[in-house]
């Protein structure tokens, strides 16, 4: 199984009332959230650790979960209230206005995490639970205790705006990249990652040299690319479709390639370290197909494998 871990939210979207005046209506989300829904649409067999709230927006997370065939043996319940992300779009691309103080995500501690993971053979981080403490020394500690003998991709999804503290960011972000087996980054995350004006072929190789097996790097429009420790790397296309929005794009792009790796039997520590690029390439155009579908259709909907 595919353990998720990190936010799972609401996202409070903009649509007009039957007065004609603006109002939100709740929609089940978070970038971790999002991937693991997808992966349990594609028929892979995924689970979700993440900090869940009692109240009402929270059983309507978990119910997302269940319907989507995600395990939910390893959430973790309470009291306190569910992130909110207001979000507003324009031109198909989403803004947010987070309200997250106290959640029931944001204060899952590093106690909170359980000392066994019967059945996960793989983990995935990233989000913004990586920025927002406590939470993101939890997923820390969770990858401590348990990455080192399971398969583990990270996309930080860097958003400046939730980062108080830049030099404790970095230096976990550095932890965790470096105990991580595929790392997926926007051009923009890679820029952010290793400042400076070099263009990101010579930035790719430094961040191999952090650790990774698999470096992933997505340019929008452009398509993704790619890269292998051992110097080789692919690209594919952006498929071309009638974009509705783009949210949870990259969400559904990473479901697409870890359920293909996993499909493929790739999945292990062992096996990413000597993944050919036919393997890459294939994984990655998985991630591509499934995103096509999630952003020609509006919100994060990601598709049943019986779409493809």
């Amino acid at each position: 199984m595919i353990l998720c871990c990190g936010e799972a939210l609401i996202d409070m979207i903009a649509e007009p009332t039957v007065s004609g005046a603006q109002g939100f209506v709740p929609h089940s989300g978070g970038a971790i959230f999002n991937t693991a829904i997808a992966l349990g649409r594609l028929d892979t067999s995924a689970g979700m650790l993440t900090g869940l709230s009692s109240d009402m927006f929270g059983q309507q997370l978990a119910d997302a979960l269940k319907a989507s065939h995600v395990d939910a043996s390893n959430v973790i319940r309470s009291d306190r209230p569910t992130t909110l992300a207001f979000v507003q779009l324009k031109d198909g691309h989403a803004t947010y206005s987070f309200i997250d103080e106290n959640s029931a995500g944001r204060m899952l501690a590093p106690e909170d995490i359980p000392k066994q993971l019967p059945a996960v053979s793989a983990l995935y981080f990233g989000g913004i639970s990586l920025a927002c403490e406590p939470c993101a020394d939890a997923y820390a500690a969770l990858l401590d205790r348990h990455g080192p003998d399971r398969a583990v991709m990270l996309d930080p999804n860097i958003r400046p705006d939730f980062i108080k503290d830049q030099t404790r960011y970095r230096t976990r972000l550095n932890h965790m990249i470096a105990q991580s087996d595929i790392i997926k980054v926007s051009d923009e995350d890679l820029d952010w990652i290793i400042p400076g004006p070099e263009p990101l072929e010579q930035k790719v190789p430094l961040l191999l040299q952090a650790g990774p097996a698999v470096v992933i790097v997505t340019r929008g429009s452009e398509g993704a690319s790619g890269y292998l420790a051992n110097g080789s790397e692919t690209s594919i296309p952006v498929k071309p479709v009638e974009v509705v929005d783009t949210v949870g794009a990259g969400d559904t792009f990473n479901a697409g390639v870890l359920a293909e790796l996993d499909r493929a039997g790739q999945l292990t520590k062992a096996n990413l370290r000597n993944l050919d690029l036919d393997e890459l390439r294939s994984a990655l155009a998985k991630g591509a197909e499934v995103a096509a579908i999630t952003v020609s259709r509006a919100g994060a909907n990601p598709p049943w494998a019986h779409e493809l």
